[in-house]
């Protein structure tokens, strides 16, 4: 069983749309908040803060499977699908209550926002990434 990312999202009421469900649009806001918690706090906390000096997206991928009404918060479980030596796959699950209700992924690709190209991963990346793959 691959480990996993658990964040915890408020669900807001700017989410929603005319019918009373999370925007699908907002499928991304919500992804993002629980990958920058990753990236930011969950790196950090191991020890490699270099994730935080620049991640671009280069592709999303949502399927939608339930409406999300207004409540507390929804749970987002999320590991690393894949590991390449310039870009990295992020799949998730998002959970309202106990019933599944988005799965999807994003490609992402570490940046070097100074000198405005990608770059590789570092191995102390690649070991933060690996353990939830």
């Amino acid at each position: 069983m691959t480990d996993r990312f658990v964040h915890h999202c408020a669900v807001r009421w700017s989410d929603m749309d005319a019918y009373g469900h999370v925007n699908n649009a907002r499928f991304l806001t919500l992804y993002e908040e629980a990958r920058v918690a990753m990236m930011f706090v969950g790196a950090r906390e191991a020890g490699v803060t270099s994730l935080e000096e620049g991640v671009i997206i280069a592709r999303h991928e949502i399927d939608y499977l339930k409406p999300v009404d207004y409540g507390d918060a929804v749970r987002i479980e999320m590991w690393i699908e894949e590991i390449r030596a310039a870009r990295f796959t992020v799949a998730y699950e998002l959970f309202d209550g106990d019933v599944l209700a988005s799965r999807a992924r994003t490609v992402c690709a570490p940046y070097n926002l100074g000198q405005q190209r990608p770059r590789r991963l570092t191995e102390a990346e690649r070991a933060f990434l690996s353990a939830y793959q």
